[in-house]
């Protein structure tokens, strides 16, 4: 992941078990993983399609077996744009196991001030890579769900399919 932005350069719209998504790269890596229904819609942008580019034929393909994964795939290289303390938040993501959840104090006190978790929260909801930088696994401090662009019916099929159990 870089700090520098980069310009998006193709599109593409795949199905995938959770349903239809929009992926959008730069010359660097997937920059965003988006759902169109969700919470926070893409914003339009003119871009050529591409449905054939490695990258996003290597996430559909993820995707497609997420369920049946056993472990953390090998991701795409990925470039998500944001501000150095997003970047800081979206590199602990990765780090969360498949299997097992955190929440926003514990990725607060990671980055060194456990009183940023209001901050944390800010940068795991703008995660534009959602699903690959899983920030459905970040639950409350309880561990009670907790939003997802996705919606929460969404994070609850995620999670489950990762074997992660939660407070309702």
């Amino acid at each position: 992941m870089t700090a520098a932005h980069s310009p998006m350069l193709a599109e593409a719209r795949i199905a995938s078990p959770f349903g239809m998504l929009l992926l959008r790269r730069t010359a660097k890596g997937l920059a965003e993983l988006n759902f169109p229904e969700g919470r926070y819609p893409p914003a339009p942008l003119a871009l050529p399609e591409e449905p054939g580019h490695p990258w996003f034929l290597q996430t559909q393909a993820l995707l497609n077996a997420w369920a049946d994964l056993p472990t953390d795939p090998e991701l795409p290289p990925l470039d998500p744009q944001g501000t150095p303390f997003q970047q800081a938040v979206w590199r602990l993501l990765l780090g969360i196991p498949r299997g097992s959840h955190t929440s926003y104090g514990a990725l607060a006190q990671q980055l060194g001030d456990a009183r940023k978790c209001r901050a944390v929260g800010g940068a795991v909801g703008r995660n534009p890579i959602g699903i690959l930088i899983p920030c459905h696994r970040v639950l409350g401090r309880d561990g009670t769900l907790t939003g997802f662009g996705g919606g929460l019916a969404m994070k609850c099929q995620l999670l489950a399919c990762e074997g992660v159990g939660w407070k309702a």
